[in-house]
């Protein structure tokens, strides 16, 4: 079954606020990821305030190395 995702864009300049992405598995929350300008984060708990933290730069390369695919 596909994950169901949805998202919250901030009221603010997106360059300063993350934007947030919601990520449902079987109707419950399975996970939040933060998008910003400067990294990524993923929250398994979408309460939480910790999370793990990914550059830009390490996210291309997990992309690269782990990745499938896609055409476009």
């Amino acid at each position: 079954m596909a994950h169901r995702v949805s998202f919250s864009l901030p009221e603010r300049e997106l360059g300063r606020a993350d934007v947030e992405f919601l990520v449902r598995k079987d109707g419950s929350v399975f996970g939040k990821l933060l998008v910003s300008k400067g990294a990524i984060v993923w929250r398994t708990k979408w309460t939480s305030k910790r999370g793990k933290k990914v550059g830009w730069v390490q996210f291309a390369d997990l992309m690269h190395k782990y990745g499938q695919e896609e055409r476009g």
